[in-house]
């Protein structure tokens, strides 16, 4: 078998078709280029190793790409440890708020550790981060889980963080079950459904048969508090490590309902720079969680 077919193969395999391949491929080729040379692979071999329209490896082309994957796939990172880069890469996924709201601060502190910090920032939910992870895009994900992570992919859960209904200070409701039996009127102010809070929430109200639809959509978790206090509606809400509401409001637990569960995961041996921030980000949770009623820092998935 040619090698330069073979890495063709690897990178048609890889990203799920030629036209996709000829954008990733680190060196100018031209798409007939890449077709025609893979097509030479599978005459050689005398088997079809992928079908092209819809996409999908064929059991000789899955078997083929096992082998040769880790072999192209570390080229890149093997060329960055020799030239003493990979040692000050960090590659992180994690949701937009996460992203936005908590990683900052840690990246900055990280970046005094190691002054040579170089970051890469993706967006990805739990999904889309394993599927950087195992296609080595990524070395580490801080991401809301909503399932059991899959074969390979290793997990500590970080947080455990209850639900809450957040209402102005003033207004005396004893349940929550007692707010929503008002859904229809009262005015629900929520984070975009594609949340995980807002999935979680929307999960555990059709247990009860309620259906709440969101009047006021936010983009952060910070600016619920400021709409409730200024009687804009009730607000799906994170219960407040410290166990204080945010000023003007108050909390109301929703005790039924599953916990926002927060989790790092990664694939294989982390890199010493990927494996001193999860040291970071947990030592980052237990403070969080001090005096809370967090369920779990730093466990097995």
């Amino acid at each position: 078998m040619n090698v330069h077919h073979l890495e063709l193969f690897y990178y048609v395999a890889r990203h799920g078709g030629i036209t996709e391949a000829v954008r990733k491929i680190p060196y100018g080729i031209q798409q007939p280029a890449v077709s025609a040379q893979v097509l030479r692979l599978e005459e050689d071999l005398g088997m079809r190793l992928f079908q092209r329209r819809p996409f999908h490896l064929t059991p000789a082309g899955r078997e083929l790409y096992e082998f040769v994957a880790p072999f192209f796939g570390g080229l890149a990172d093997k060329g960055q440890q020799l030239r003493g880069e990979a040692d000050a890469r960090l590659r992180l996924a994690a949701p937009a708020t996460i992203l936005r709201e908590h990683l900052p601060k840690l990246l900055e502190q990280h970046r005094r550790d190691f002054p040579r910090l170089k970051i890469q920032l993706h967006d990805a939910n739990q999904d889309t981060a394993e599927t950087l992870l195992r296609k080595n895009e990524i070395d580490l994900a801080i991401t809301d889980l909503e399932n059991r992570p899959s074969a390979g992919i290793r997990c500590s859960v970080l947080l455990k963080i209850p639900l809450a209904l957040l209402l102005p200070k003033q207004r005396r409701v004893r349940s929550a079950k007692q707010v929503w039996s008002e859904a229809a009127t009262e005015p629900l102010i929520s984070l975009p459904p594609n949340e995980s809070i807002s999935r979680l929430f929307r999960s555990a109200l059709g247990k009860y048969n309620v259906t709440w639809p969101t009047s006021v959509e936010l983009s952060s978790l910070d600016l619920i508090p400021v709409y409730v206090r200024a009687g804009f509606g009730t607000g799906l809400f994170l219960s407040n490590p410290n166990g204080k509401p945010p000023a003007g409001t108050r909390i109301l637990a929703l005790k039924d309902f599953p916990p926002l569960v927060v989790a790092a995961l990664w694939h294989g041996k982390l890199p010493p720079v990927a494996a001193k921030f999860l040291d970071r980000i947990t030592a980052e949770a237990r403070r969080i969680q001090h005096g809370s009623v967090s369920q779990a820092v730093a466990k097995p998935c």
